[in-house]
């Protein structure tokens, strides 16, 4: 993880350090949540599903935990410049990690009914493909945040188009598969509400990048397109 600023005070520099790798293993912990959601969505497991529904309170109790921690330093520092940056971009990152298990969740309850329904042929592969591309990009994003790495994470950022293009593929392939079959239509159904939760895990991911440019350059690139954010952060120059 690449170091921040030192400071006079070794223990103001360790709480720094501590929020910044509690950010990281919430990550790590999220990331787990999507990937074994979808498992159980593939392969019809519902005892996975259900440790999913399950474990969304550890994910909880992480994001109020590291809150806690980032109040009281700025009660306790009142931390000014980069430092206040960085635990304004950690306060936003974990409610975004929380959100995407949340969608995790989500997942996991669609695939504990879809258990309960006939199987497709090919055991849902476009939304394993969707959520592989959605798991990388979080993964990336996460280590944008930890190499405090601007650039990556503009190129991190990038990929949700990649995303949204791979859920409208998702939404029209499920409609026509209702209007061919309407014995379908309960079925896919869960499977739109799972592609929808990973396309929203793909917007908070965007979002964890908008923090990182910030904590980076100072820069609130929130409600700007990506088109700017590239002219901002990477000179015009698009991946």
């Amino acid at each position: 993880m690449e170091p921040i600023h030192t400071h006079i005070s070794r223990q103001f520099n360790a709480e720094l350090e501590d929020i910044r790798t509690r950010v990281l293993q919430m990550g790590g912990m999220v990331e787990r949540q999507i990937e074994r959601a979808i498992e159980s969505l593939v392969k019809g497991d519902v005892n996975l599903g259900e440790a999913v529904i399950m474990d969304d309170t550890k994910v909880n109790a992480m994001e109020v935990s590291i809150d806690e921690e980032c109040n009281q330093i700025i009660a306790k520092r009142q931390p000014a410049a980069s430092d206040l940056r960085l635990v304004v971009a950690v306060i936003k990152t974990i409610t975004d990690l929380e959100r995407i298990g949340d969608e995790a969740e989500k997942i996991a309850r669609m695939a504990v009914r879809l258990a309960q329904e006939e199987r497709p042929k090919n055991n849902y592969l476009e939304i394993q493909a969707l959520g592989n591309r959605v798991q990388q990009m979080l993964r990336d994003a996460l280590n944008a945040f930890a190499r405090l790495d601007a650039t990556a994470a503009v190129h991190s950022a990038q990929e949700d188009i990649k995303v949204d293009q791979d859920y409208d593929g998702v939404m029209r392939q499920m409609i026509t598969f209702m209007m061919e079959d309407p014995r379908t239509i309960s079925r896919m159904l869960n499977v739109i509400w799972a592609a929808r939760a990973l396309e929203r895990i793909g917007d908070h991911a965007s979002n964890i990048c908008e923090y990182v440019i910030y904590l980076v350059k100072g820069k609130d690139v929130r409600h700007i397109s990506l088109e700017q954010i590239e002219k901002e952060v990477l000179g015009g120059k698009s991946s």
